[in-house]
């Protein structure tokens, strides 16, 4: 291996290690706990170390927060091929988006810290395109066969996000970590209400 290849390397494998620090942190004292000193002090560099990485701690949690995304589309597309329709994939995405808020919470803290990203932010960002391209084409779907084929998609789209992350941050605010059976049958109505207005 030649002496840039080890460079590269190298610099790659720091870069993992403040990410593994930083998350490291996360999990333990929360998001409010993280610094740039924290994470030089964990990997036992200097701090102009990790500025060479990252340009500063917003830098970091921009890296957490479109793993973040790209987990949950994951997630998404996923349920979404579990049913054949564009009624029953709303559906079992609505479960699969409150199921990953409440078993990534870190994530989904930081992802939704100021509210649901505006267009810009999703525009810049691939993974948050993405996660939001698997609900916006099912709606469509779910259109195109309704009785109404000319709604708004868009307006529906907003509509269903807010839906599901207004659900999931009351069930967060009023029960802490864990979710209880009642919150998923709130989200279960809401979501055949929601369909029933598409159709």
């Amino acid at each position: 291996m030649g002496i840039a290849e080890r460079k590269t390397r190298h610099k790659e494998e720091l870069r993992s290690s403040i990410l593994t620090a930083a998350w490291d942190m996360v999990l333990s004292e929360g998001w409010q706990s993280l610094s740039i000193r924290k994470i030089a002090d964990a990997i036992e560099y200097s701090i102009p170390v990790i500025y060479n990485h990252f340009e500063n701690k917003e830098a970091i949690l921009l890296e957490f927060s479109k793993e973040g995304y790209q987990l949950l589309a994951c997630k998404l597309e996923q349920a979404r091929a579990t049913v054949p329709t564009p009624e029953e994939q709303l559906k079992v995405m609505a479960d699969a988006y409150w199921d990953f808020s409440f078993e990534h919470k870190e994530y989904y803290q930081l992802m939704f810290g100021l509210g649901i990203p505006a267009c810009e932010m999703v525009n810049q960002h691939e993974e948050i395109k993405k996660m939001t391209h698997i609900m916006i084409s099912t709606i469509q779907q779910a259109l195109e066969v309704s009785a109404n084929p000319g709604a708004d998609f868009f307006l529906k789209f907003h509509t269903y996000w807010s839906i599901l992350h207004g659900l999931v941050s009351i069930q967060m605010i009023d029960k802490g970590r864990q979710p209880d059976h009642k919150g998923k049958l709130v989200l279960q109505d809401a979501m055949a209400g929601f369909c029933k207005s598409l159709v």
